[in-house]
């Protein structure tokens, strides 16, 4: 978890750049959307078992950085991947006050409701649909108001939950955890026993099969402790550091291995750089991005 004032203190360095870089920076979240691809064929991952995954993370809606617009812009570009499933990682919900306005639930919701996939869309919450919600974190349980907005948008929400999807008459698990730091701001308010709700063995144990499994978690900080039961976890949360320098991100919410792209664990895990911007509406070498992830190999050996 990386505070407010350590990450201003790691901007403070950036007071060398120019005027025109630092505009590129603070536009990239609009004008900067990439495709990231990853081909993997992951040790649990039958090799001909053909699955085009493609995730969403961290859009922070909040005007004018994520707007309903640009918004609709992701859905249409993910629906052009034309991928099976579509899985979306959490924060949705904007996580600075450097704002003009803030976005209703009920409205991008609204939007993210065209995206459309053979096998569904599929979500999951992230820390800031917890820590935004002050009714949640005073009553000191849920659903939030993402939650609601998406299950009303016809978008199931997983916490803690799994459920068994088939694509050409081929099994697999999808599995979705609770949020690692749901309840860090309810602290201010009483005393918290546990700040997540995340519950990985509860998670798993709704696993009834040998079927290949691909956890959601927002966090990749659990990654040190997915078994390689599971044979690829996708996670967010970390923006890819939102400034990344010479190679190196200057932010590691999650810890310095457990930032961006490719990791292997005892599983392969995907960290995707995300959407949007937290803190700060400000990027730097890490653009917005949807990632495509592509497991198995197609019939030609190419994956």
């Amino acid at each position: 978890m990386i505070s407010r004032r350590l990450f201003l203190h790691s901007f403070a360095g950036l007071g060398a750049f120019s005027a025109s870089t630092a505009a590129y920076g603070v536009s990239e979240p609009v004008l900067q959307l990439r495709v990231t691809r990853y081909d993997l064929l992951p040790p649990r991952w039958p090799a001909d078992f053909h699955l085009k995954i493609a995730v969403l993370a961290d859009l922070h809606a909040c005007d004018p950085w994520m707007t309903l617009d640009h918004i609709a812009a992701i859905v249409e570009r993910a629906n052009a991947l034309n991928a099976d499933i579509i899985v979306m990682l959490g924060d949705y919900v904007a996580g600075h006050s450097h704002v003009t306005s803030y976005v209703p639930a009920r409205e991008w919701a609204a939007i993210l409701a065209g995206l459309k996939a053979p096998l569904g869309v599929h979500a999951i919450l992230g820390n800031h649909d917890w820590w935004e919600d002050h009714v949640v974190q005073r009553a000191g349980q849920g659903p939030t108001r993402a939650r609601q907005a998406l299950e009303a948008a016809g978008i199931p929400v997983y916490e803690n939950d799994a459920t068994r999807l088939t694509k050409d008459n081929r099994a697999f698990w999808l599995a979705g955890l609770g949020d690692q730091l749901a309840y860090v701001p309810a602290r201010r308010f009483r005393p918290v026993r546990r700040i997540g709700v995340d519950d990985l063995t509860a998670t798993l144990a709704k696993v009834t099969d040998d079927a290949p499994l691909i956890l959601l978690a927002h966090e990749p900080d659990i990654a040190m402790r997915t078994p390689s039961r599971v044979a690829l976890q996708l996670s967010g949360h970390t923006h890819g550091g939102q400034v990344r320098l010479l190679g190196r991100s200057l932010v590691l919410p999650s810890g310095p291995r457990l930032v961006y792209g490719h990791v292997r664990t005892k599983c392969d895990v995907i960290i995707s750089g995300g959407l949007g911007c937290s803190i700060m509406p400000f990027r730097l070498g890490v653009p917005p991005e949807i990632v495509l992830v592509t497991l198995g190999q197609s019939p030609s050996g190419i994956s």
